[in-house]
């Protein structure tokens, strides 16, 4: 396995329970619920479940080069040219707890898209690890591809009620990572907020740069929410990071909560700290307020 593969292992595998997960016990709670197998346990009293009431809420697909991208969406019923969010799934795909972060942004007024970036490489819902998503699928994922699939479906939002001149971009865990590579790719964009994406790491032909690399060519402005206790980011990167906004130039603000671990927002899973999870969800409130109304 390649080295930045072994690194993302360790970092993910450190993040979660060390019990072995159990069949019996969570094969039909976590596929009911639409969870990847890999994500043990599901923690049923912190789960937030947000309704469709007011909204229109589904599944759709955008056409590529290569196939027909599926996505999830919310909006507020019959939106018309509402602020855009394209939501960047975590490392277990696009699962309930995503398509919960959509309906909370639709329950906001945004036009939110969740698309499935890994569905060419293979559905991590069907593998039982954490180490076998990141090998079998993460890590066959090039970012060109990923830039690409944003693209379109920022493209795909002003025909669904979305408004093209106010676009912004959230995302989790892995999707973090590639809410900072989209701000420097997308000159269109307006925000961007990065849930614990990984800084810094071994470049590699699929993964050619990482946030820290890309700094002074950001677009739009970044705000990055981060964990002091992270295992797998440390606080140094979040620092490096910040130093680097600012030698750049750029926009841009990083807030480290000092007790919280990786994903905690995550609130199926044992990492989720709602404190910390509620200023987050609120700072990233004001500031697609500030960079998009």
């Amino acid at each position: 396995m390649p080295r930045d593969t072994n690194a993302k292992t360790a970092e993910f595998d450190s993040l979660l329970p060390s019990a072995q997960l159990d069949r019996r016990a969570f094969i039909t709670t976590l596929t009911a619920a639409g969870f990847a197998l890999a994500v043990q346990p599901v923690q049923a009293s912190t789960v937030i479940n947000t309704d469709s009431a007011g909204l229109d809420t589904g599944n759709a697909t955008v056409n590529t080069a290569s196939g027909e991208l599926p996505l999830y969406f919310a909006r507020p019923a019959g939106g018309k040219n509402l602020p855009t969010v394209l939501v960047v799934q975590e490392i277990f795909g696009v699962h309930e707890h995503i398509r919960d972060v959509c309906r909370r942004l639709a329950k906001l007024g945004y036009l939110a898209i969740a698309p499935e970036l890994y569905f060419r490489q293979g559905d991590p819902t069907k593998l039982d690890n954490v180490g076998a998503i990141l090998e079998g699928i993460v890590s066959k994922v090039p970012d060109a591809q990923v830039m690409s699939d944003l693209d379109a479906c920022a493209a795909w939002a002003p025909d669904h009620g979305g408004d093209a001149a106010r676009l912004a971009i959230t995302g989790f865990c892995w999707g973090g990572r590639i809410t900072w590579l989209y701000a420097a790719h997308n000159p269109k964009l307006r925000a961007a907020v990065a849930w614990y994406g990984r800084i810094d790491g071994a470049p590699s032909d699929l993964m050619p740069k990482h946030p820290i690399d890309i700094a002074g060519s950001l677009h739009a402005p970044v705000l990055g929410l981060y964990g002091g206790k992270d295992q797998g980011i440390p606080v140094a990167d979040v620092d490096a990071m910040r130093d680097a906004l600012k030698k750049a130039g750029k926009a841009g603000e990083l807030v480290v909560y000092p007790d919280a671990p990786h994903a905690f927002n995550a609130d199926y899973r044992p990492s989720y700290r709602p404190t910390e999870a509620a200023d987050g969800w609120k700072r990233m409130q004001d500031w697609f307020k500030r960079y998009m109304m």
